[in-house]
């Protein structure tokens, strides 16, 4: 059974719900501070439940349709032959079955929140499921896959207010820039894959160097969004701090990526976006619940 759990895990890289999770927890504060719910304990956690809950739903099931349909692509990629379903550690029914359950669960999960989330559930589903196909047929997958995680701050916005509101739409900004640029420097690695897959993306269309110029164009308006967030939201020195933060390690994953050194890939990747992403959510909260 743990064995199971652990595969299921792997197989939808739960450890990167760490990229858009934080900037679920700055939506639903931003919601926490903009309705008379802060004195409402079990409210506040039981919402919170639901979020998180709806937030792992979705990505798990996203991820697992990605390895469903990417199978062969994962079969035939010396980088990717490990993975769960090509490696024979999951079946690919089993991965089908596992994200049809979590959309059906994300869905059922939106209900007990608010109509506009459930209403608006299966548009976000189509969003990021959809993102799974772009890759046989548009450069842009990469921009789907930032507008896959940009709902994370409007979602938890919603489920605390039921209402739009431009800041949270500016954090999803954020998130589409910032998503989309480091997907590129990840893309990097199957440049070669892709073409002889003709498979679209970026570093495929145009190669490691302008690829990496378009990533850091993308980070560029990541920051700028970022602070047109702030400035909006009439922060203070706590979120400023979690800004050069984010734009520092934006910086550093560009600084440590070459076109003809990819060693350090994965560092940028992973560490440096999830560092990124943790820190800046803990410094916007504090400044939220300190001066709000």
């Amino acid at each position: 059974m743990i064995s199971s759990v652990r595969n299921y895990l792997s197989l939808v890289k739960f450890s990167h719900t760490i990229f858009a999770m934080p900037f679920a927890m700055i939506g639903f504060s931003l919601g926490l501070i903009s309705i008379e719910l802060r004195n409402n304990s079990y409210e506040i956690a039981s919402r919170l439940f639901l979020v998180v809950l709806c937030m792992v739903l979705a990505r798990s099931a996203a991820m697992a349709f990605n390895r469903y349909l990417d199978r062969s692509f994962d079969a035939r990629n010396p980088r990717t032959a490990i993975r769960e379903i090509p490696a024979g550690i999951v079946s690919a029914n089993s991965a089908l079955w596992f994200s049809i359950a979590c959309s059906i669960l994300f869905i059922l999960c939106t209900w007990f929140i608010n109509r506009i989330c459930f209403y608006l559930s299966p548009v976000a589903l189509f969003v990021i499921l959809f993102y799974s196909y772009t890759k046989r047929f548009t450069v842009l997958c990469h921009l789907v896959l930032g507008l896959g995680l940009s709902l994370a701050p409007i979602g938890a916005y919603l489920a605390v207010t039921g209402k739009f509101h431009l800041l949270p739409v500016l954090f999803s900004l954020t998130v589409l820039f910032w998503v989309s640029g480091f997907d590129i420097i990840y893309a990097l690695q199957d440049e070669e894959f892709d073409q002889s897959q003709n498979l679209y993306s970026i570093p495929a269309a145009l190669g490691k160097a302008r690829a990496l110029r378009i990533s850091e164009i993308l980070h560029l308006c990541a920051a700028l969004a970022v602070i047109a967030a702030g400035s909006y939201g009439g922060f203070h020195l706590w979120y400023w701090t979690g800004v050069l933060i984010f734009t520092g390690m934006l910086i550093y994953q560009h600084s440590v990526v070459k076109p003809n050194d990819l060693r350090r890939v994965n560092l940028a990747f992973m560490t440096a976006n999830g560092i990124a992403s943790v820190v800046f959510s803990i410094f916007v909260m504090l400044d939220l619940f300190i001066y709000r």
